[in-house]
């Protein structure tokens, strides 16, 4: 059974910025001659790791609203400058705009299950709602409007 996680993407302003900073860490990887895959490091490993890898998502709440999701491709042990163990989660290249929802606030990752997590949107209510804030849409299609 595949199951998701959920993230607070603190600091960063919308999908395309995020996308942006994805980018700017893979080009930093690539001149330092490093692997250029997008790592997210967390201190905790999921330990329904085999459920997350059967084809899971790490969607992205951006300014409280989840809007993006990115398939997980790998679960990394690793340790910190500092020397405490973390996990690397390893993210797919590849931004799937879903339909923005509202989240609380929250500390780290959580479990997101397929049944709770948002549709991805299609290719012309992304274009369309790639023309809104985030914020907007989410308000928008909460009333029905979109």
């Amino acid at each position: 059974m595949t199951l998701n996680l959920i993230k607070l993407c603190v600091g960063i302003e919308d999908v395309d910025h995020l996308v942006r900073v994805h980018h700017a860490r893979i080009n930093t990887a690539h001149s330092n001659s490093e692997p250029e895959v997008l790592r997210h490091v967390t201190r905790s490993t999921p330990r329904r790791a085999a459920e997350v890898l059967d084809g899971g998502s790490l969607y992205w709440v951006i300014r409280r609203v989840i809007a993006v999701r990115q398939p997980i491709i790998g679960l990394e042990s690793i340790k910190r400058e500092d020397g405490r163990p973390a996990c690397a989660i390893i993210l797919a290249n590849q931004y799937i705009r879903t339909v923005p929802r509202r989240s609380r606030a929250f500390q780290g990752w959580r479990y997101f299950s397929a049944e709770d997590a948002p549709a991805d949107l299609d290719q012309e209510q992304a274009s369309i709602e790639n023309d809104l804030p985030s914020e907007m849409a989410a308000e928008l299609r909460e009333l029905g409007l979109l």
